[in-house]
């Protein structure tokens, strides 16, 4: 068990959070909730040990292994694939060494009676006590069953790491953590950067293999799959629910409606006292009920009710010219990197109005295809847009096309038109953007507000044809929502590519999958779909 007793965090004068106290369980699997800028991550770091609390201590026992996957890494590249994954086991295999080389020692050694002689043997037998109660591990295939199932390939293994994006790099390190089979994984934003069929991996790992699970994510079908307690951090403080997240969401409901009444009853005791106090002020007889009622007043502790984001806002796309029958028309297309064929004869026609997904592992064709219908590759085939159509597209690079010189405010208003300019700062604010943000250049964003910017700059343009190439890496729930619904009201043509299942639910009725260089076109929802891969899946995972 670990404890977390009384954690504070301050800086600049401000509380963070204060007085916090939780107990992590063996096999709890908790949901870490709250609004940006609450302290989930920073609570993390200090259950991770990376970061020091103002107060407060967290306690767990000697021997527990506490492994964290943080949101942005620093990666050493001086090894493979299959090197980096098994440093997992670097503990092991130094025990292992150091135990040959105490033994080796021994054999030179003709100092029996000594008590340097004596000490190496303790320290073998201590040592291969340890070792030799350690479950009898095939780690070569332990390292491949995990880096397949994040969406390694064999061929990958004896790769540099350095010849890999961020988010494959990411994977390295949460396979490493989970062959490490740690007492308590903690998960900050781990989805962000793999596929369906890795998510689905990692869901079952979790539920099935793993200890202890604190995660924070974006992902609502994620959280709700695994978790099984959801603690909330708002306004300094923590509630600890023993439900996955969509239960949680109701008992914080009922919670706040529990509140806000006993905040009526109090402000209308206070009320009821202050006119007491004012109609008998100077009147002798009355003087110490005055004064007692004063006393009690200035010693009462105001209730205060949960913040909750009650603004309903709604976008929708301005209006655009009509467009052909077919936006999207591709026929024969096939793509190649030298001898790596990215897919073959890939045939698609999209209609006027469609919403289609485009779905399957990492690197199997589908940011590739999308370059090829905007006109960015060249591939064998043909690949055409159709009549009058005018394309939004939204790709990982989006936010490096922003000005640097503009002011948030200044990039949106740039776009926006008519009534929605009354709306600007509403607007910025559903996509996380609070205060003085929106006076900011554009140049000192981080990555994330910049992409959350190029978002919101896409969804206040006129286009027809929208193509959006993984849109919510960087969304809290809260703007996720506010652009699935904005998605959900569109009547121009959608391509959707995207891992973030709960965002895919009813959003398109056709999906095409990239799957061992071909695209299948399947005639069903996202969500039949999802449903029937799922199940797929689950088949070929082993889990024992």
């Amino acid at each position: 068990m670990i404890s977390v007793d009384n954690l504070a965090v301050e800086f600049s004068g401000s509380t963070l959070f204060s007085g916090v106290s939780f107990t992590i369980n063996e096999n709890d699997k908790i949901a870490l909730m709250g609004k940006n800028g609450a302290g989930k991550s920073t609570m993390m770091k200090i259950i991770a040990g990376v970061q020091n609390p103002t107060r407060g201590h967290v306690r767990f026992p000697k021997d527990a292994v506490i492994a964290y996957l943080p949101q942005h890494l620093l990666t050493e590249d001086n090894c493979t694939v299959f090197e980096e994954a098994s440093k997992a086991f670097a503990h092991i295999f130094a025990m292992r060494d150091e135990i040959n080389a105490l033994n080796k020692a021994l054999e030179t050694r003709t100092d029996y009676e000594s008590d340097a002689y004596m000490d190496i043997i303790t320290k073998v037998a201590d040592l291969g006590e340890k070792f030799y109660a350690l479950e009898d591990v095939n780690y070569d295939a332990e390292v491949e069953k995990a880096l397949l199932g994040l969406g390694f390939k064999r061929s990958d293994f004896n790769r540099q790491t350095s010849e890999f994006s961020g988010g494959y790099r990411m994977r390295i390190e949460l396979a490493k953590i989970l062959l490490q089979k740690p007492d308590l994984i903690l998960l900050d934003e781990p989805t962000n950067h793999i596929d369906i069929e890795s998510v689905i991996w990692l869901e079952n790992f979790l539920l099935h293999k793993a200890n202890a699970v604190v995660v924070i994510s974006h992902d609502k079908a994620f959280i709700d799959a695994i978790t099984n307690r959801t603690i909330e951090v708002t306004m300094g403080r923590i509630y600890d629910y023993k439900a996955n997240y969509s239960h949680y969401l109701q008992l914080r409901a009922e919670r706040r409606e529990h509140q806000i009444k006993a905040y009526n009853e109090q402000q209308r005791f206070i009320a009821d006292t202050k006119a007491f106090i004012e109609r008998f002020k100077g009147t002798y007889s009355k003087t110490n009920q005055v004064n007692s009622r004063e006393r009690m007043l200035e010693k009462l502790e105001i209730i205060e009710i949960d913040e909750v984001d009650t603004s309903a806002l709604k976008l929708r796309f301005p209006p655009a010219q009509r467009s052909g029958d077919y936006p999207v028309i591709v026929k024969d297309l096939s793509k190649s990197y030298g001898n790596h064929v990215v897919f073959k004869n890939a045939n698609m026609s999209i209609y006027r109005g469609q919403k289609v997904s485009f779905v399957g592992r990492n690197g199997e064709g589908k940011s590739t295809m999308i370059k090829a219908i905007m006109g960015q590759l060249d591939a064998t085939g043909t690949c055409a847009l159709g009549h009058n159509v005018q394309v939004g597209y939204f790709a990982q690079n989006q936010a490096s096309l922003l000005d640097n010189d503009l002011t948030v405010f200044q990039t949106v208003d740039e776009v926006a038109q008519g009534e929605v300019r009354t709306q600007i700062k509403n607007i910025l604010g559903g996509f996380m953007f609070k205060g003085d943000d929106i006076h900011k250049k554009v140049g000192v964003l981080s990555g994330g507000e910049k992409t959350r910017l190029a978002m919101v700059k896409l969804l206040l343009e006129p286009v027809n044809l929208l193509i959006l190439d993984e849109p919510t890496n960087h969304l809290d729930l809260k703007s996720k929502e506010v652009l699935k619904e904005a998605l959900l009201n569109f009547n121009g043509t959608l391509i959707l590519v995207s891992h973030d299942r709960d965002f895919l639910q009813g959003l398109s009725e056709k999906v095409f999958e990239f799957k061992d260089q071909r695209v299948i076109e399947h005639f069903e929802t996202i969500d039949d779909f999802l449903k029937r891969n799922r199940i797929e899946n689950l088949k070929e995972i082993d889990l024992q």
